[in-house]
């Protein structure tokens, strides 16, 4: 994932140091900050895909590990201490003067959304959703992702099982938009035995970001 143009920055918050991993883009006008779930790390395929593709086309993308993550500990932190730890990170997103669209995948979505208001968020990008525990649907995270209140898109794997896309909560235009990856589960990823590729999947995650970006304006 690394490249010649990539640079690591560490940036002190309140619960810890984070680290971003920069990935520029030559002529930017957009900066995605997007970080990682509970169990996972920006090495996530559909981190690195955006990564590599999205510089190209005006988007600089800022891969962010939480400080927990930097700190060596395998368990996420409460929620309150997660959104601190992105509130800690935000001005070094909006450092290079750019609108910041906040983006995670997993818990890392659900910062994205709580915080996206008070943020200045310009969208949401929100990377495997977990609209609630498995089998628990009863248990909805919906509230979280319908009060971001900025531009939102979900990529969510077709057998989720934290939230398959037609259980997500129909809504007025405008609310979110949603891309399916097809058969693919939580870590988007599609099982070999798929008519889909994981390539294939991979070219629909961000050939679906590239779209929804250009929309915004």
């Amino acid at each position: 994932m690394s490249s010649e143009n990539t640079q690591t920055e560490t940036v002190p918050t309140d619960t810890g140091p984070a680290r971003v991993t920069w990935h520029p883009a030559k002529t930017p006008r957009l900066v995605l900050g997007v970080s990682h779930g509970a169990g996972g790390s920006i090495e996530a395929r559909d981190l690195r895909a955006l990564a590599a593709v999205l510089p190209a086309h005006g988007v600089t993308v800022a891969l962010v590990e939480q400080p927990w993550r930097v700190a060596g500990r395998k368990l996420a932190p409460a929620p309150k201490t997660l959104d601190a730890g992105w509130r800690g990170i935000w001005p070094a997103l909006a450092a290079p003067g750019l609108p910041v669209i906040s983006g995670g995948r997993s818990a890392g979505a659900r910062v994205a959304c709580r915080t996206a208001a008070e943020l200045g968020a310009h969208a949401v990008l929100a990377l495997s959703f977990p609209l609630h525990p498995p089998g628990k649907p009863e248990k909805s995270r919906a509230e979280e992702l319908l009060g971001a209140g900025v531009p939102t898109l979900v990529v969510q794997g077709g057998n989720d099982p934290f939230g398959r896309p037609e259980e997500f909560p129909k809504t007025p235009a405008g609310t979110y938009d949603l891309i399916e990856v097809a058969y693919g589960d939580h870590g988007l990823a599609v099982p070999k035995r798929a008519p889909a590729t994981q390539e294939q999947a991979l070219e629909t995650i961000t050939d679906g970001v590239l779209e929804w970006v250009r929309s915004l304006g």
